[in-house]
């Protein structure tokens, strides 16, 4: 379970403290999929990194299944974010040298060779994502939506029990967008993980599940 209680996120400016989230609260249960829509610069993007442990509230908590994802030194903190959380992002972050296959893989070279095991449910995946037969492209050789298929299913190797994205459709057409949404909630949903999504687009959202409005860094009710 996804828990964040009142959690707040604050910079220092010239001017006083810029405050980008603030007072925050949500729940998300195993198998949920929550959407979090809001104009630019509201804070959600800030919102899903301290969410992640990739940025630390300045007040509040945030614990997935219990454990806080800013707790420990930066090797703990790096290693609980690749077992437990996985990333898809708007722009697709594939490694342009490396085949499709080889970029869903780079998740688990953190411990160092890729085990069988994981090569097979990565050509799962794959599968799963509709490129089984173009595992072996580079990123060049695939099309916007095929590139963030790629993503997915790089974000799904390790079977995370968290899964969140930014904007992951931002670059895609509606039809794409439809597609790679579904998809995305589909696999997470089966894995029994939970999904929250920041996006601007109200289809997405609605797609998603559950859609809650930050503004100005509040999230509405």
């Amino acid at each position: 379970m996804l828990l964040l209680d009142r959690v707040s996120k604050q910079y220092p400016g010239a001017d006083g403290d810029l405050l980008a989230v603030s007072d925050v609260s949500l729940a998300v249960h195993p198998g949920g999929r929550l959407a979090i829509t809001g104009p630019s610069g509201s804070g959600k993007s800030t919102l899903l990194s301290i969410i992640g442990g990739l940025e630390p509230p300045s007040s509040g908590l945030v614990t997935l299944d219990g454990v806080d994802p800013h707790a420990g030194n930066a090797a703990t903190r790096a290693a609980f974010r690749n077992r437990r959380i996985g990333f898809v992002f708007q722009e697709h972050h594939l490694l342009e040298g490396c085949t499709a296959l080889d970029n869903v893989l780079v998740p688990a070279l953190a411990a160092g060779r890729v085990p069988l095991d994981l090569v097979a449910r990565g050509s799962l995946l794959l599968d799963r994502v509709g490129l089984g037969p173009r595992r072996s492209h580079r990123p060049g050789e695939l099309s916007g939506g095929e590139r963030q298929r790629v993503a997915v299913a790089r974000a799904l190797l390790l079977s995370p029990r968290l899964v969140l994205a930014d904007e992951p459709t931002g670059q895609l057409d509606s039809r794409t967008a439809a597609d790679v949404t579904e998809l995305l909630c589909d696999l997470v949903v089966e894995s029994g993980g939970m999904l929250v999504v920041v996006t601007h687009d109200a289809a997405v959202a609605s797609r998603v599940g559950e859609v809650r409005r930050l503004l100005d860094g509040r999230l509405e009710p």
